[in-house]
């Protein structure tokens, strides 16, 4: 094994960096990160000569390596095999290759279930699962988590010095939820921590209803399956107690590898907007953020929706730069139908990564399959081996992401937040619900949607954190709302800021009681409307006309935002809304769209209360379509002095981002599209600066726009940047 020198007693490595850097060491030696997953026990050690051969030519730096080794490692229990990895780690160091080497504990070994079946989770239905597969244990196991931390003991022991190493990856894709006999006594130990006594246990379930008053903690039990609905707060602190689990059991490694290496970073994978952990409780956990990322080709949005769930990784490390762990080169193989992706596609959505903050560009995987259910997802290395339209691409891609090196370490800087909470969207969700149409996270992406489209840069943010960073925060659907989260918004208007609060917003408390008298009943003051009834709409929708174009500020007509049809014009009819309406009357609001018709007529749709020396905050009481929601979004960011990073830039699939001193023009769309440079530098608010002899050039060529402007084909990029001339 090639090791790295020890410098103090108990050999470990020269620390030379710190975790709490995060990526920062790596990149600046190697630039941009790129590779993928590489499983190199499923082939023959005279394939890893091949791989690694390749993995040099295609500008690979860096490989996560034995996610699911851990029957390799252990064939049998205590026993220990880890000459193979021995060799795999010195081939990849040899040839420059850095390694995020994981702990296997994602899939234990068959024996694992079949001599201890406890580790085994147990659905809702009260059904043990079986091995064969992956994922196949409890995180309340006691015997899994004691194996667990042996092999990931001696795994790091073994290899925390060696020179290939350099992060540390924990399990992977945390999920996994168990509802047997050691999980519920685990979830009555989180409730004892989380309530102090039964009483308060009760209370806050609101045991009183249906007889469920528990008078000793053993009859509490985890949501399993029943004749009707389920008690509502006992399935979201389940939910809560589920992610808490895991969060421990990652932890529990954590620490391990911090113990015998307190010099490497360490991380997991993260997926997007996942339903079953909160990511917040869980991101100063981890040295770095990293997610795994598998847009859908089928779906129109896939590029904002995408660029979102990036913003949510910067977001949740702080604005640090983060990994792009896993995504596909081609066509996943766990969709009923799987469409695949062009080359071209692939770049498109790694460079968008970049531009939002990723500082590391992955895939899964480096070779693909031959076996197993994953035998026919796409790989970086084909089965068609290296003289293919697809690993052409992803050389290309590697030459590209080594030429963004003048990037790496940059931010994304964002005076927009918008609101995101897990155990807001889980309640949100559950049963006997005045409508289960009204999705959460459909709605945050419908709301995300037009700032992505006019280049307007978001960060996501957790209710009830400081928020005097930003001038506009959106809140489409906080259905949970504490008291501390409200006094944030409260004093971000009060400052000056711009608020805008979607429907059915304000509700309940943090144990989902609805909350009495007239809503939103914390923000009542703050929206200047409050109202009395929740009203399901007919699949038809209800008509919402506008009362008037919304007013410029105080006193002054009407002014339309830069770039966008006249508002007077573009609100002077009607639409229909979708799904929900409020029954609100406005207090001291003013109103700019109203219901006609039907048991909501007259009744306010949409208002905006706006106090001299105070910002604004508009209330959306209704799900409007695309379109009018654009336009109340734009106006409102209008108002409050916020323009995109290119704002004379609104072209369809065009997508804007300026990261540090870069700006990334990516198209979307299915056509060449051609921007003249003056409109990405519009002189005082330019999107580059601009100084003398200096030029603008693209950092994927080298070369400056051609006759001042940039043309773009499909799925093509720029990356714009000033340099001396």
């Amino acid at each position: 094994m090639t090791l790295l020198t020890p410098d103090r007693a108990g050999g470990r490595p020269s620390p030379g960096t710190d975790p709490a850097l995060g990526l920062a060491p790596l990149t600046t030696e190697l630039g941009v990160l790129f590779g993928g997953d590489y499983n190199p026990e499923q082939w023959d050690p005279s394939v890893w000569r091949e791989d690694v051969r390749l993995m040099r030519q295609a500008g690979v730096n860096l490989v996560t390596v034995g996610v699911f080794s851990w029957s390799r490692y252990e064939p049998q229990p205590g026993v220990r095999d880890f000459a193979w990895m021995d060799e795999v780690l010195d081939l990849l160091h040899a040839h420059g290759v850095a390694v995020d080497l994981a702990t296997p504990t994602a899939s234990p070994p068959p024996w694992l279930g079949k001599l201890y079946p406890e580790t085994l989770p147990v659905d809702a239905d009260g059904v043990r699962l079986g091995w064969g597969s992956r994922n196949q244990f409890s995180p309340a196991s006691r015997i899994y988590r004691e194996r667990a931390l042996a092999i990931t003991r001696d795994l790091v022991e073994r290899y925390a010095a060696h020179r290939a190493v350099r992060m540390w990856h924990v399990g992977n894709e945390f999920g996994q939820v168990c509802h047997g006999e050691e999980s519920a006594v685990a979830f009555r130990g989180w409730l004892r921590e989380r309530y102090g006594s039964l009483a308060a246990l009760n209370e806050a379930w609101g045991t009183s209803v249906w007889s469920q008053h528990y008078g000793r903690w053993e009859e509490i039990t985890p949501p399993r399956r029943a004749p009707y609905h389920l008690n509502p707060t006992q399935v979201l602190d389940f939910r809560r107690y589920s992610s808490d689990a895991l969060r421990s059991l990652f932890r529990e490694q954590r620490d391990l590898i911090r113990e015998i290496d307190p010099v490497r970073p360490v991380t997991t994978n993260f997926m997007g907007f996942f339903p079953l952990v909160d990511y917040w409780s869980w991101a100063e956990d981890l040295d770095v953020v990293a997610d795994d990322a598998y847009p859908d080709p089928t779906d129109p949005h896939a590029a904002s929706t995408s660029a979102l769930t990036h913003d949510l990784m910067r977001s949740l490390g702080r604005g640090r730069p983060w990994v792009l762990m896993e995504q596909a080169a081609g066509a996943v193989s766990w969709r009923p139908h799987n469409l695949t992706k062009s080359p071209g596609r692939s770049r498109l959505e790694s460079l968008q990564a970049v531009a939002r903050g990723a500082d590391a560009i992955c895939f899964f995987q480096w070779r693909a399959a031959t076996k197993g259910p994953e035998r026919f997802h796409s790989a970086m290395l084909p089965h068609a081996g290296p003289e293919t339209r697809a690993h052409q691409g992803v050389r290309r891609l590697g030459a590209d992401l080594a030429r963004l090196r003048p990037v790496v370490g940059s931010r994304v800087g964002a005076r927009v937040a918008i609101l995101f909470d897990w155990p807001s969207w889980w309640a949100s969700q559950g049963e006997a619900l005045p409508t289960d149409r009204l999705d959460a996270l459909a709605q945050l992406r419908s709301w995300y949607r037009p700032l992505w489209e006019d280049g307007v840069a978001v960060d996501v943010a957790r209710p009830g954190q400081d928020l005097s960073g930003y001038d506009v925060v959106l809140a489409p659907q906080l259905y949970l709302l504490t008291e501390p989260a409200a006094d944030t918004l409260r004093e971000h208007v009060g400052r000056g800021g711009t608020l805008v609060l979607g429907p059915f917003g304000g509700v309940a408390d943090e144990s989902a009681h609805v909350r009495t008298g007239r809503f939103p009943a914390l923000l009542r003051d703050v929206v200047g409307v409050s109202g009395e009834e929740w009203v399901p709409l007919p699949d038809d929708g209800a008509e919402v006309v506008w009362t008037a174009g919304p007013p410029g500020p105080l006193g002054e007509p009407s002014r339309a935002p830069a770039g966008t049809p006249d508002a007077s014009s573009s609100r002077s009819g009607s639409f229909r809304a979708e799904v929900l309406g409020e029954l609100l009357r406005s207090e001291g609001a003013e109103v700019l769209a109203s219901f006609r018709g039907g048991h909501l007529d007259g009744a306010p749709a949409i208002t905006r209360h706006r106090r001299p020396g105070l910002g604004a905050a508009w209330y959306v009481g209704t799900v409007p379509p695309q379109d009018a929601l654009a336009d109340v979004l734009r106006q409102a960011i209008a108002e409050a002095g916020v323009e995109g990073a290119a704002p004379a830039v609104r072209l369809p699939g065009v997508e804007v981002v300026r990261r540090g001193d870069a700006l990334f023009v990516l198209n979307h769309g299915r056509g060449t599209v051609r921007v003249r440079v003056e409109d990405l530098l519009p002189g005082s608010s330019s999107a580059l600066p601009r100084h003398p002899g200096s030029e603008v050039v693209d950092l994927l060529t080298g070369l400056p726009p051609a006759a001042g402007e940039v043309v773009l084909a499909a799925d093509d990029a720029v990356v714009l940047i000033e340099r001396n001339s």
